[in-house]
């Protein structure tokens, strides 16, 4: 069986480092808040091209202390797109604001940029973009509305670590970028984990603060804040994989390239890209008109996959309040996408089995 991701095996090429990175957390005795963490957020900052970065305890929380660290109130609004995963989604809501559902577009996935502008009133406050599947979205449009509007910029960048829209790293696209370590991504942990750029020093200093309880001075608290950092083991992880990123990055374009190459099926749809440096495949993500017949065959013929996501944001009971509300773009998307194996460890027999099970199916 090809596994849809075989964590294990992706993390075993960096056992004697994470071993080794470990036993000097545990040597040191010191578990928060200590240098693994400040060294990673050096990195990490320098490597999405930005002043600051704070680690947090995971993805969600990076995108809850963005918008309240704006202070965003109930009665604003936030444009979200309306195929992401709920996380998105949920961040918007936690604070109190509105989350507003955008469509995407149909090739990309991303967010429609043409249909941003139509979505804002008077109580718009941000516009979130998420790079979804891996692929950065197209800003220029999206740059333009939020000088015209002075909207803040808020990207959801958990899926896209280490994409590029105009020489620009996904992070430094927008005023802040939340980030998501969860072991799956390409740049993943042990665990959960999480981090939050920008070039905002104001912005900088109060999310820290607020990560922190609401404090920089320990017992001396200017916010009414929460719990969520990212410990030292977990950012000692991200220390040893962080140099490799391009290169896995690299990998997965190599993979999703010969995919496009070499799937011929007119009954799959394929993913789109216009510039290669815009999307590190996160997942390669298809579509095919009878989902689950694809999925049971795929598997009878040993190869795993996963639905990234059964179903729309809109239709789930937590909001049921848009239940009845009609997104069909949206909607098409998460009945037809299934995602393929894609990770920089699979096997040259891997790959071109996986092309020739799904050219033979019918």
């Amino acid at each position: 069986m090809i596994k849809f991701l075989d964590l294990m095996n992706v993390n075993k090429i960096y056992e004697n480092e994470i071993k080794n990175k470990i036993q000097t957390v545990f040597d040191k005795g010191w578990y928060l808040q200590g240098d693994e963490n400040n060294a990673f957020n050096e990195a990490f900052s320098a490597y999405c091209g930005v002043k600051y970065a704070v680690g947090v305890a995971n993805g969600l929380d990076a995108l809850n202390l963005i918008i309240k660290a704006y202070g965003f109130d109930s009665e604003d609004e936030i444009i979200v797109p309306a195929n992401t995963y709920i996380a998105s989604v949920l961040a918007i809501s936690a604070n109190g604001c509105k989350p507003i559902l955008v469509e995407p577009d149909l090739d990309t996935y991303n967010i429609d940029p043409k249909l941003i502008e139509k979505a804002i009133t008077a109580k718009t406050k941000a516009i979130m973009v998420v790079h979804l599947y891996g692929q950065a979205v197209k800003m220029d449009a999206i740059w333009k509305l939020a000088e015209k509007y002075n909207l803040k910029i808020i990207e959801d960048s958990a899926q896209a670590h280490g994409a590029m829209y105009e020489g620009r790293r996904v992070g430094n696209l927008g005023d802040a970028s939340a980030f998501s370590f969860y072991p799956g991504k390409n740049l993943g942990c042990l665990g959960d984990g999480g981090a939050i750029t920008t070039n905002d020093e104001e912005l900088y200093l109060k999310i820290k603060a607020i990560a922190n309880y609401g404090s920089n001075q320990k017992y001396v608290n200017l916010y009414k804040g929460v719990n969520s950092r990212l410990d030292e083991i977990q950012a000692a992880v991200l220390n040893v994989k962080l140099p490799h990123l391009d290169d896995d990055n690299n990998k997965r374009r190599s993979i999703a390239n010969y995919y496009i190459r070499n799937i011929t099926n007119p009954l799959i749809i394929l993913p789109k890209t216009s510039d290669e440096d815009m999307h590190v495949w996160h997942l390669f993500v298809v579509r095919t008109k009878n989902r689950e017949h694809f999925q049971n065959y795929l598997l009878e013929n040993g190869v795993q996959t996963l639905i990234h996501y059964p179903i729309p944001i809109h239709k789930q009971e937590a909001y049921k309040e848009w239940n009845n509300i009609s997104l069909p773009i949206t909607e098409k998307i998460h009945n037809e996408v299934i995602s393929l194996p894609i990770s920089p460890i699979m096997t040259d027999e891997e790959i071109n089995k996986i092309v020739q099970v799904i050219n033979a199916y019918q």
